[in-house]
Formats: C-alpha cells, structure tokens, sequence
C-alpha cells in the first residue's frame, strides 16, 4: 500500500480547523476534474458515505468512502475522523485528525491507499503523488481566505 502522513499547522481554533477538513465538496476544489460529496447520509456520522468521482469525459471512476468512527473535537479532545475507501479502483483509509496546539490547531491527513491493477513497486510513485495532491487540498482547505461551510 502507498502511505503518506501530511501534518499542517494553522491559526484556525480547533473546531474551524475541523469543520473545514470535513467539508467535503471542498476536497474536489484543488483535486483535477473531481468532484466530492455525501452520497449516503450527511457526511457527519460515522455510516455516511462519502464518494469522490473524478470524471474526463465519459471516463470516471469512483471512490466510495465509508465513514467508520467520527468525533469532533471539544473539551480537550482531538478531533479524528477515519474513512474506509471501498471502491474498485482505490482501497485502504484514510484518517483525518485536529488537535489544539497553542492558539492554534494542527492538522494532520494520513492515508494508505491501494489503486487496483497497479504493481505494489509503484507504491512510491502513488504515495509521492498522493502527498502533492493531498497537500494541496489541506493547504486549500485551511488557507485563511476559505470559508468552508459547516
């Protein structure tokens, strides 16, 4: 499996920075020709579903994500969210989570992922990619000027 940790820390308070890495059609703001969105559910919830589908032309490919624990953060806690991919081209999780540092937050996006009919010796290459891709979107996601909807 390709594994990539991202780590981001922000000005954001804790629940900002939350409400922003779980906005999910902003995940597709900087993921070429992708959209995301909840498809099952709200996106809040561990059961929702979350699914991206990059599409060029009549060409696209899903990928399904199930939510399977979700807790933001309040009281002390770190906020973490984990998401099994389930579909037929991309598998593994992906765990999202935000914990106060300072008068801040930290953010951190880490992932392994399986892409289906690749060699297992192109798993440097994919997670090399994935951490440039993935980066720009938590980088979209906490810039100051992005106002995520909650």
């Amino acid at each position: 499996m390709a594994r990539f940790v991202l780590t981001r820390r922000c000005p954001l308070p804790p629940d900002e920075c939350w409400a922003r890495l779980t906005a999910w059609p902003r995940h597709g703001d900087r993921v070429p020709f992708t959209r995301v969105r909840a498809v099952r559910g709200s996106g809040r919830e561990a059961g929702d579903v979350v699914l991206a589908r990059t599409s060029l032309g009549p060409l696209h490919f899903d990928d399904p994500m199930e939510i399977v624990a979700l807790g933001a953060p309040g009281d002390g806690r770190p906020g973490t969210c984990r998401l099994e991919k389930r579909g037929r081209v991309v598998r593994g999780h992906a765990e999202l989570r935000v914990r106060a540092v300072g008068a801040g937050s930290e953010a951190v996006w880490a992932e392994e992922l399986r892409i289906a009919g690749l060699p297992r010796l192109l798993d440097p290459l994919v997670a090399a990619a994935a951490r440039v891709v993935f980066g720009r979107v938590l980088d979209h996601l906490l810039a100051a000027d992005v106002h995520a909807a909650r």
